[in-house]
């Protein structure tokens, strides 16, 4: 299995502490919090990694080089250098996809770099859940304070649109196989800025969107109360 971690976005609800470095690198329990990601993958098996990057690209690229001290092979896609800017959630993944070099519909995980799961578990095991016809399968947590109302419903390992009273969050790590991008992304062109929420519902529309729920450690490390507030140990 191999990896794209998603790092380009500016941070805003995160200012002034991303004025000046990046999300992805700001301390969280002694480390960066990018680094909680780049160590799980490497425990899970994972050693080529792409990140995507656009805001204060340079200090990512600095501090994490090529990966080798994490056990991996880092390559990255850099938006802020090629196109001006970040090109959100689907124009980035269609960026960076070449670059992990995938094997025909081999899969891959995906990964929001402003998440914080210390034990989610990327092995072959966990991924085994994505199930032949689905396009990808993502892991779902209870709704957390700020974000009431979730994103998805959730039925007999199909992930669907659901209702007010029934929906989940997107904890922001999926399996996806590379014929999402290849089928339900054809027709978006490379350095285009789109989100990834309407490919998601296609994706659901054709019945192809597994999903289940998942209860360990997560946080969406949103603003700078949120981080201190997980920097003291809570959850």
């Amino acid at each position: 299995m191999k990896a794209i971690i998603l790092a380009a976005g500016r941070g805003e609800r995160m200012r002034p502490l991303t004025d000046t470095c990046p999300k992805p690198l700001l301390p969280l329990r002694g480390k960066p919090l990018i680094e909680w990601h780049l160590e799980a993958l490497a425990r899970g098996g994972v050693r080529e990694v792409v990140i995507n990057t656009a805001w204060l690209e340079e200090q990512l690229v600095a501090a994490l080089g090529d990966g080798a001290r994490f056990g991996l092979t880092i390559r990255w896609s850099l938006e802020g250098r090629d196109h001006g800017g970040a090109l959100e959630t689907a124009g980035g993944l269609k960026k960076a996809l070449p670059l992990l070099r995938l094997d025909g519909d081999e899969p891959f995980w995906y990964v929001a770099a402003d998440v914080f799961a210390p034990d989610f578990r990327f092995d072959a095991a966990t991924a085994a859940a994505l199930q032949p016809g689905e396009l990808a399968h993502l892991w779902l947590v209870p709704n957390p304070p700020q974000h009431p109302r979730g994103d998805f419903g959730l039925a007999g390992g199909r992930v669907g649109a659901g209702t007010d009273a029934d929906r989940f969050t997107w904890s922001g790590i999926g399996v996806f196989r590379a014929g999402f991008v290849h089928e339900l992304m054809a027709a978006l062109p490379v350095g285009t800025r789109a989100r990834l929420r309407p490919y998601l519902d296609t994706a659901i529309a054709q019945g192809r969107l597994g999903g289940q729920l998942w209860r360990g450690t997560w946080a969406d490390v949103g603003t700078p109360e949120r981080l201190r507030a997980l920097d003291a140990g809570a959850t």
